[in-house]
């Protein structure tokens, strides 16, 4: 019976981002605990997966990049391109294996083996550009899983939801003008966050015209405030779209508890996200979802937004199978 898939390896806690930075292995630790505390482990598939070719990282991202990644984790330095964006050795391995994460997950909802997954994985992705890193993130791990799904299953539509509180710059830029994938960002108002895009009027261009869908929030949004833009806004607009496959770059930094944000979601906010795209999943392409995690800074909110969210997908995957 398909199940909850689970991606997560040690190996992610060795990308040090240099001290008290936010992104820090701890983050991925508090997870994995509340997981165990909340009896959910041993519900959930395991994946064995290895780090990502480099022919699907140049799928997004430009060759020359890739290697200015690797050549800048080998030589030790402590960032590249913006101080926001800390590495260390193990960093460009790290970054590797959250892509190859994201694409065995993509994998094995493909084959039926489960009904959906989440990726613990750090490195973030979606701030990551073409060329540049951005925001604490080295690769676009939810982009590239986009175009793997595309290129090697031949998937044709792919929705793309980003609820991380920062906006998805990255990844809107590389769909901005494909019609084929379907971005949409809701976030807090580029006016008042990191990294300043994200605006309304941003709808992409050329044939992807409308394919994009920002929603930026203001400070003090609640849980009604994020449930009527998703009802009003994006669902109506995903399920037009009609999807073959879901992906969520799942940020739980919008929580009214997380220090990088001024937005006020509680738990039950990110509930109601969950549910909300697990609905648009099953009536749209069968329930097929991978999400992936991103930000999420205040260690006891994002682990138990996380669980949550997790206790939400193994509920769809048995109500698919029911």
């Amino acid at each position: 019976m398909p199940g909850t898939g689970w991606c997560y390896d040690a190996r992610f806690l060795l990308h040090d981002p240099g001290p008290d930075h936010p992104e820090r292995p701890q983050r991925l630790r508090a997870i994995t605990a509340r997981l165990h505390d909340d009896g959910l482990l041993p519900h959930l598939t395991p994946l064995a997966f290895g780090p990502a070719e480099r022919r699907w990282l140049e799928t997004v991202h430009s060759p020359a990049y890739v290697d200015r990644v690797r050549r800048a984790c080998e030589a030790g330095e402590r960032y590249i391109d913006s101080p926001d964006s800390g590495i260390c050795p193990a960093s460009y391995e790290a970054a590797l294996l959250a892509v190859g994460a994201a694409l065995t997950a993509c994998d094995a909802v493909m084959k039926g083996e489960i009904a959906n997954a989440f990726c613990t994985v750090r490195p973030p992705g979606h701030h990551a550009e073409r060329d540049m890193s951005m925001g604490f993130c080295l690769f676009n791990n939810i982009a590239i899983a986009a175009r793997y799904l595309q290129q090697r299953w031949s998937v044709g539509r792919v929705l793309i939801l980003d609820w991380d509180v920062h906006h998805g710059n990255g990844t809107q830029h590389a769909f901005v003008d494909d019609p084929s994938i379907f971005f949409c960002s809701i976030h807090e108002h580029p006016s008042f966050r990191y990294p300043g895009s994200g605006h309304e009027f941003e709808t992409g261009y050329g044939p992807g015209a409308g394919f994009t869908l920002n929603i930026p929030m203001l400070p003090g949004a609640s849980d009604e405030d994020y449930r009527r833009a998703f009802q009003q806004l994006f669902e109506p607009a995903a399920r037009a779209f009609r999807p073959d496959f879901v992906l969520v770059s799942a940020g739980f930094d919008a929580h009214r508890e997380d220090p990088l944000a001024a937005v006020e979601l509680t738990d039950e906010g990110f509930v109601f996200l969950t549910q909300a795209i697990m609905s648009i999943a099953r009536d749209c392409c069968h329930g097929r979802l991978v999400s992936i995690l991103e930000g999420g800074y205040d260690l006891d909110a994002l682990a138990r937004c996380a669980s949550r969210h997790v206790r939400v997908l193994l509920d769809g995957a048995l109500s698919s199978t029911s």
